[in-house]
């Protein structure tokens, strides 16, 4: 199976000299349709790195980020704009909403943004709202929903249209139990209707949504498991 997202010796390094800092050291990762990958670490292991390149927010040092076989750091700004608009998806912990937009008009913005007239990226819009189990909320500004509802309309910008990969940085970190868990539901679903999805997240019962887990730590993948990812989560906490 041919890997939607693939990193290939991938490293980033921040300044130089004796001040650089090695966010990254010769990862490589892949992520296929139909597939959620946890990616779990202590702070500043790399994890918010590795997702802000595979989303082609930064380009590494080093190596290759391809996303369905389109190497990221080939593209010249517009086509990688273009392609963030249309194929990646990212959902921040913050939200990331445009205040002065309603919740439709924030979803349907990546399709206008793309040349998609109004009225259609509108009814995308709606479809990712309904998906996500707000439609009602469509006409509604972002201080008018609660943190939750937020979210989810983050999540609908995130996977409005076609996007084949979702990528999410701590989504439920400033939501309540209930709530997150919610979110990863709606992350889990998409990602079992042919999605390939990124979770970078801290917690082990949120890493129970996901097909793998891949660990990282000083900017190198440590370990990774495919089978009861939780259990060897706490397995390797335990061992510390």
């Amino acid at each position: 199976m041919s890997a939607v997202l693939h990193l290939e010796q991938v490293t980033r390094v921040h300044g130089e000299g004796d001040t650089a800092v090695h966010a990254l050291r010769s990862v490589s990762f892949s992520a296929h349709a139909g597939e959620l990958v946890a990616v779990m670490g202590p702070s500043g292991s790399g994890k918010s790195t590795l997702l802000t390149l595979a989303g082609g927010l930064d380009r590494p040092t080093s190596g290759t980020v391809a996303v369905e076989g389109v190497d990221l750091g080939s593209l010249p700004p517009a086509e990688l704009a273009r392609m963030r608009r249309t194929s990646l998806g990212y959902v921040f912990q913050d939200f990331n909403l445009i205040p002065a937009l309603t919740a439709a008009e924030n979803v349907a913005l990546p399709r206008e943004l793309d040349g998609e007239r109004a009225r259609a990226a509108r009814r995308h819009a709606l479809a990712a709202l309904e998906e996500v189990g707000i439609p009602e909320l469509a006409d509604r500004f972002p201080d008018e929903m609660s943190g939750g509802q937020q979210q989810r309309v983050a999540i609908a910008r995130a996977i409005v249209g076609e996007r084949r990969l979702v990528l999410a940085d701590e989504p439920t970190g400033a939501l309540d139990t209930e709530t997150g868990e919610e979110i990863l539901r709606l992350l889990r679903a998409r990602c079992d209707a042919g999605a390939a999805g990124v979770l970078v997240t801290h917690e082990a019962r949120h890493a129970a949504w996901a097909d793998r887990v891949v660990f990282l730590r000083d900017g190198v993948v440590v370990d990774e498991t495919g089978s009861s990812p939780v259990d060897a989560l706490l397995d390797q906490e335990a061992a510390r």
